[in-house]
């Protein structure tokens, strides 16, 4: 953790240009998620009599679209509706993540970014009203000024809500540092304009990640103050 703040202070410095404002992806980032959504697909994987998924290949082949990644592990969307097991996994989701902690020493990161004065917000594919209710049981939602969902269960982009979330807050994206733990969270800070650090404690595997030419830190609670 003290390599990872280190990283962030040295970011919220670099070139010159001091960022003010941090935004962070939910899922995997800060919500150490990954097992329940292996448990999840791999249950609704067994219900259609496919083989089920291993963490490695998971970190191999989780994408955005998420369609795009139930396609890849076998799904039949061309004689099923994708609505349907993507409600499903919700539902799966859902019930187990109320039980899910956060990343190691993610509250006293959370707090020494704040004290710097880092304004913190929060842009994830999860949907509005349960992205509001994991955020708040998980007793960080004073870190945040604003926590940006999608407004459907399908996790298709959150390029559309990070874009909203610059514009309503005014934020100036030279100013702006996205964490996350995809591909996709990388997509985004290029879709905003703004700079990007990855982490591979989450969906995707490391190598994957370091295909985007970013600086990527290794698990959370691999790293110690």
């Amino acid at each position: 953790m003290q390599r990872l703040f280190t990283v962030l202070r040295t970011a919220l410095c670099q070139r010159g240009v001091k960022f003010n404002s941090i935004i962070w992806d939910w899922n995997g980032t800060l919500l150490n998620d990954l097992e329940i959504a292996i448990g999840a697909i791999n249950q609704l994987l067994g219900e259609r009599g496919l083989p089920r998924i291993t963490t490695e290949r998971y970190l191999e082949t989780f994408t955005f679209p998420v369609r795009d990644y139930y396609e890849k592990i076998g799904f039949d969307l061309i004689n099923e509706l994708f609505e349907i097991p993507a409600a499903r996994f919700t539902a799966i989701y859902n019930k187990a993540v109320a039980n899910c902690p956060l990343h190691e020493e993610v509250i006293p990161l959370l707090g020494r970014l704040k004290d710097m004065g880092c304004r913190q917000f929060i842009v994830s594919a999860m949907e509005q009203e349960q992205l509001e209710k994991t955020v708040t049981d998980s007793g960080i939602r004073p870190f945040f000024e604003d926590l940006c969902g999608l407004n459907n269960h399908f996790a298709a982009s959150k390029v559309e809500a990070g874009l909203s979330l610059i514009t309503q807050r005014r934020l100036n994206p030279d100013t702006t540092l996205m964490v996350g733990d995809t591909i996709h969270d990388f997509e985004v800070a290029q879709s905003l304009g703004c700079s990007c650090i990855l982490v591979a404690n989450g969906h995707q595997s490391k190598g994957r990640l370091l295909s985007t030419g970013v600086t990527v830190l290794d698990r959370l609670e691999e790293i110690k103050l």
